[in-house]
């Protein structure tokens, strides 16, 4: 069933039935002050933190509630609906309602008896505070006289555990008081800090632009003994001015309209964490409602889509240009800043970025804005330990000199984590490069950053200590050894178990580096030696003439072996052979075929096959999951850029594009109540085949799926491969495509792109012509472009 549609001028999602099989959702704001809305108005906001710092109340995993809910109720009549379609959840023969996702804004408008609503959720750019404009227009020819409500309820405590679990205190710390225009929740805790390092959480519900005609701060009130879908006050047609003491908080507000015929009127609700000063101040600058709204969406329309400027493409697939232009890179944002910090899903609990999840974000925002990339990764490059390795969980605090690490039980008691993953590091490498590449800036390998615990170091001594860390840590075979996990956490290998996928990670890392210091013949020998040891390893250890086993547990024996009966083939070895370019062009088809026979499916890749079902092992933890299902078996989402990547690289256009069409959410449109999650945002995994429900996807938003995919789409399908001396276009596409336009901004300089593929070939250009001067297929040199260029790629 379709549920909405892709309006890519607007750049917005556009949900025509509110009835979606899931909460679709999306983001509003920064870490400073986030938000997340769905298609009927639920979700949260929170401070700094989704677990620590909660301003709004949520039901995970229910019905869709709180929200921010906005009620309308004709006075004539005594009928009500909400603006959203749910909670109250008219029938929707009569009632008429449409969701506008948008680039860090959502606008729900609806018709129901004559009247249409239109109410506008954003945070303004740079606030930390929140706007729901409410806009009520009279479709009648008749006087009509609507009164509206807007509800919110606010947590007792900022931690949402405390405030869900324990009412022994949090009920008796909170008490709100009302200011002619706001109530304001006042929560006793003098002696816990905010996440920003202050005391005390006042929290405000205002209105500007409208009388309030009656209020409450008293949930119990407010609901009366119903729920979302019948509050007593909507039902009575008034608040009754009561506040909360030793209950629970919300902010509700009322305000009458008479619109005669044809009329409209707007006001806005305004939510944030602010003193009573603070408060006033922000209520009053939107007194002026419009002019004051309109300014502020208009600014946060001209960020966004000034920050997906840097590349367009128009391509014979639409729902390719729309996710590549608009909603994978607008997703690659939100992962980029929010990390798996808070969703409807993750609840906000790790107080901190993943080192590997944070690094290989990064990398999805490079082609849009390298400049932000590199403020997240000089930060990573902070936490890394002065050893090379990096910290497992870098806290929102972080303060880099000056971290404990896993060597120290106060970080394990802070952060949970007692040990050091073998990948987290080897993140830094292509991260680094593909900054250095699209930028030109070689310098920044020379910049001094700090390490986590002590020592600074350049960028490229804090590499040089990557690959040392992984040398000091091998294994039995001269593999790099498995320690807590290798990417895949549900994989333990042990602390003398090896790593394969790490393996060839480390290689690529040690063929970066070599570029990196040209200037260093003997470090260059000692990396070409290096390179060349562990690749005869891989060859002879790890080969098995149509695959690369998974590694080696740390009693020896082989994981992903095509004589095992279960998890006999692996994905992240075969992609990773082909990206670090450690696979000749013979093992690289050979290898790539496998994967496709043993691992595809019409839903994308599987991360590996069979499941684990009776001849598991102690540190196969993915066994914990139902066959099929996520890490045992599922369609793990984030390998799926890997291997659209790898087939682009050995010019397999045809299949790297299958395998994007496969697992895109776009491509689930007309088919959403299978996926269930929403059709504009990837997430973590889908089901495979062996589930009753394959193609059923899970975890929304924040999954590092989307920067994966991303870099696979650009660097592969599209083929725009920066490189510290220019820029390779070496597209990989379906040969039935006759061509495409790339509009793409390059160091400054605009590159018009048309790529002709008269030949109907899938990869590896034949030429390439720069401003009219044609030259062989390769790197095109920096300092050959002007300010605009015209480039024309035969295929």
């Amino acid at each position: 069933m379709n549920y909405g549609y892709f309006e890519e001028k607007a750049r917005e999602y556009v949900i025509t039935n509110p009835n979606t099989p899931a909460p679709w959702a999306n983001y509003l704001g920064s870490p400073d002050y986030g938000a997340i809305v769905t298609v009927n108005a639920g979700g949260y906001s929170f401070v700094k933190s989704g677990a620590a710092g909660r301003i709004l109340r949520y039901t995970f995993n229910q019905f869709d509630e709180p929200g921010r809910y906005i009620y309308l109720r004709d006075e004539e009549t005594g009928d009500f609906w909400s603006a959203s379609w749910k909670p109250v959840a008219k029938p929707l023969d009569t009632y008429k309602s449409e969701c506008h996702h948008g680039t860090s804004y959502t606008e729900i408008i609806s018709e129901y008896n004559g009247i249409r609503s239109r109410v506008l959720y954003y945070v303004p750019m740079g606030a930390t505070h929140e706007v729901w404009r409410v806009s009520l227009e009279n479709l009648t020819d008749r006087e009509r006289k609507i009164s509206v409500f807007g509800y919110c309820e606010f947590t007792t405590e900022s931690l949402y555990t405390q405030d869900l679990v324990n009412l022994q205190y949090t009920q008796f710390i909170t008490k709100t008081e009302f200011h002619d225009t706001f109530l304001l929740e006042q929560i006793n805790e003098f002696n816990y800090p905010r996440p920003d390092g202050t005391t005390g959480r006042e929290r405000f519900f205002g209105l500007a632009g409208a009388k309030v005609a009656s209020y409450t701060g008293r949930r119990e009130q407010f609901l009366g003994r119903s729920r979302f879908d019948k509050p007593q006050a909507v039902v009575d047609g008034k608040c009754d001015n009561s506040l909360n003491y030793n209950g629970n908080p919300c902010g509700a507000l009322q305000f009458c309209a008479a619109l005669k015929p044809g009329e409209k009127t707007t006001a806005a609700f305004l939510l944030g964490q602010k003193t009573v000063f603070e408060a006033k101040e922000i209520v009053d600058r939107y007194t002026q409602t419009a002019e004051t709204v309109d300014k502020e969406l208009q600014e946060l329309i001209a960020y966004w889509h000034g920050e997906l400027a840097n590349l367009k493409i128009t391509t014979p697939d639409k729902n390719f240009d729309t996710m590549v232009n608009t909603w994978n890179a607008f997703q690659c944002f939100i992962t980029f800043v929010w990390s798996r910090a808070a969703s409807l899903m993750y609840c906000g609990e790790r107080n901190g970025y993943g080192y590997r999840d944070t690094v290989q974000d990064i990398q999805g925002i490079m082609h849009l804005d390298p400049e932000l990339a590199r403020q997240q990764l000089t930060f990573m490059l902070s936490a890394q330990v002065h050893h090379g390795a990096g910290l497992p969980l870098v806290k929102f605090s972080h303060n880099a000199g000056h971290e404990d690490t896993p060597e120290q039980d106060s970080y394990v008691k802070a952060t949970g984590h007692p040990s050091y993953r073998a990948d987290d590091a080897l993140w830094l490498f292509p991260t680094v490069y593909k900054y250095i590449a699209e930028t030109g800036n070689t310098a920044y390998l020379d910049e001094e950053i700090p390490f986590a615990d002590k020592d600074v170091g350049t960028v490229r001594e804090h590499l040089k200590r990557a690959i040392n860390f992984s040398m000091t840590h091998l294994g039995p075979h001269g593999m790099p050894a498995g320690l807590h996990a290798d990417w895949n956490d549900c994989l333990q290998l042990g602390a003398k178990g090896e790593s394969t996928f790490v393996a060839f990670q480390l290689y690529y890392a040690l063929i970066i580096m070599k570029e990196f210091c040209a200037d260093e013949p003997e470090y260059v020998k000692y990396l070409d030696e290096t390179a060349e040891n562990l690749l005869k390893i891989l060859n002879e250890q790890c080969f098995e003439g149509d695959r690369f086993i998974r590694g080696f547990r740390e009693d020896g024996v082989v994981i992903g072996s095509k004589k095992d009966n279960e998890a006999n083939m692996w994905l992240n070895p075969q992609s990773w052979a082909v990206i670090s370019r450690g696979a000749t062009a013979e093992q690289a088809e050979a290898i790539l075929n496998t994967a496709c026979e043993k691992l595809n499916t019409p839903y994308g890749l599987e991360v590996m096959q069979p499941s684990y079902r009776y001849e598991y092992f102690e540190g196969a933890r993915m066994r914990l999951f139902n066959p099929g299902t996520k890490e045992n078996g599922g369609i793990f989402c984030q390998p799926q850029g890997w291997a659209i990547l790898a087939e682009a690289l050995c010019g397999h256009g045809n299949r790297a594009f299958q395998y994007f069409k496969e697992s895109s959410p776009a491509s689930f449109n007309d088919d959403a109540d299978r996926r269930v999650i929403e059709p504009y945002v990837h997430g973590q995994f889908i089901e495979g085949h062996e589930s009753p429900f394959a193609g059923r996807s899970h975890v929304h938003w924040l999954t590092g799926t989307a920067s994966t995919v991303m870099v696979g789409c650009v660097e592969g399908i599209l083929g725009l491969r920066p490189t510290p001396a220019g820029i390779e276009i070496s597209p990989a596409i379906p040969k039935e495509w006759d061509g495409f336009t790339m509009e793409k901004v390059f160091r400054g300089r605009k590159l018009h792109i048309i790529v002709d593929n008269s030949a109907h070939k899938e990869g590896k250009p034949a030429k390439v012509v720069l401003n009219g001067v044609e030259r062989a297929a390769g790197v095109i040199p920096a300092d050959e472009l002007k300010a605009e260029n015209d480039i024309t790629v035969i295929m």
